[in-house]
């Protein structure tokens, strides 16, 4: 492995780096010491001082991004990131088909992401210094894993700002059209690529399972893409609405009930917002209401907005939940913080004139590990709350 640098930060960058953020952006770059796009390079402050090792891009805001703040690195870092965070997984994902085997800055190699379906995996480089190594990354997973294929979902658009292209292709092996693994006791059939992030939600598995425990009686499953919530509360439920805008999710959810037996998943072809305000307007009542809506604020300035949105959706979320019923509900935007979320719920729980519990705090699966200081790790926020009255 060839280093270059050193790249040499400010006084601010440095200050960052020592806090234990992993990214310095352009601004706190003093010098880049000539590197070359996506190199791995030796960083130092002002004074000469070395601060560590990072993935260098020479078009992104971020410049560096932190793999190592000791004084050396291992020609095998890579390897030894990939065989740490399997053994993790062991722990935080064991007996799990689908799960995220590595995730950035989480297990210490920034912009890498693996997911594991069954005897598949999927890969994104998202930066130019994965995207450099993406050999020897696939050459690692394949002798540590031994998969049948390796799809490359390097389709989402912060590849640009990277000026690196978006592509979708089989790295390794076959991948079909579509997999099939298991979640908890419902299998689900995923296209890897063409399904959303790399073919399913994982960051909710953990939350799915979690809501069996809650749900009961008639079920209103808002935003359900693939049916995630809606079919694992499914055999613990009388009947299942699951709402979606999209009607290739829909069949997807169709679908997935039968392969699992389910015939009390309705799906309904429904935009979210304005069906909950004509449920509560007819009287309808649901035992359990789930709602896992997109982000809606993808950046800060949409914060305020999205913090309507939410809890619009909330409130007549409530209106239309039973008392003694439980609400789960998520926001995956990382710009709306967890005490803003909550005072958000509160707000509408005022509004709807409800009284209402805290049951559980909940978050991205453990195999998303959130690292503390690194605020832009955690950014899914899982609520489920029990309305008293």
């Amino acid at each position: 492995m060839t280093i270059e640098g050193p790249v040499v930060v400010s006084r601010k960058g440095q200050a960052r780096i020592e806090r234990g953020h992993p990214w310095v952006f352009r601004t706190d770059v003093v010098k880049d010491g000539g590197a070359s796009p996506g190199a791995v390079v030796r960083v130092a402050d002002v004074r000469g001082t070395p601060l560590g090792f990072a993935f260098w891009s020479s078009r992104s805001e971020i410049r560096l991004r932190m793999i190592e703040r000791g004084e050396t690195l291992s020609g095998s870092f890579l390897r030894d990131r990939i065989e740490r965070a399997l053994r993790w997984r062991q722990t935080v994902a064991a007996g799990a088909e689908a799960y995220r085997v590595v995730h950035g800055e989480g297990d210490g190699v920034p912009s890498l992401v693996v997911d594991r379906y069954g005897d598949y995996l999927a890969l994104q480089t998202l930066s130019q210094g994965t995207e450099g190594a993406k050999a020897e990354i696939v050459a690692t997973l394949v002798d540590l894993l031994k998969p049948k294929g390796i799809v490359e979902r390097n389709d989402p658009r912060v590849r640009t700002l990277e000026g690196l292209e978006q592509a979708v292709s089989v790295l390794h092996g076959e991948v079909p059209d579509a997999v099939e693994v298991s979640e908890g006791d419902v299998r689900l059939r995923v296209d890897l690529r063409k399904g959303q992030k790399t073919g399913l939600f994982l960051d909710q598995r953990e939350n799915h399972l979690a809501a069996r425990q809650y749900a009961r009686g008639r079920v209103l499953d808002g935003f359900t893409y693939d049916g995630g919530f809606a079919l694992q509360v499914a055999r613990q439920s009388d009947e299942v609405t699951a709402v979606d805008l999209s009607a290739e999710s829909l069949e997807r959810v169709k679908a997935n009930a039968a392969l699992n037996g389910l015939s009390n998943v309705v799906p309904r072809d429904a935009n979210v917002f304005d069906l909950l305000k004509e449920l509560d307007q007819r009287g309808e009542r649901f035992d359990t209401v789930i709602l896992d809506p997109p982000a809606f604020a993808k950046s800060k300035s949409a914060a305020e907005k999205a913090a309507r949105g939410y809890k619009e959706i909330n409130l007549r979320a409530l209106k239309i939940l039973r008392p003694g019923g439980c609400l789960v509900t998520c926001s995956c935007s990382y710009h709306i913080h967890e005490e803003e979320f909550e005072a958000i719920l509160s707000d509408a729980a005022v509004d709807a004139r409800a009284t209402v519990t805290v049951v559980e705090k909940r978050r991205q699966a453990r195999d998303h590990p959130v690292v503390l200081g690194v605020p832009e790790t955690y950014y899914l926020k899982c609520f489920v709350l029990r309305k008293l009255e």
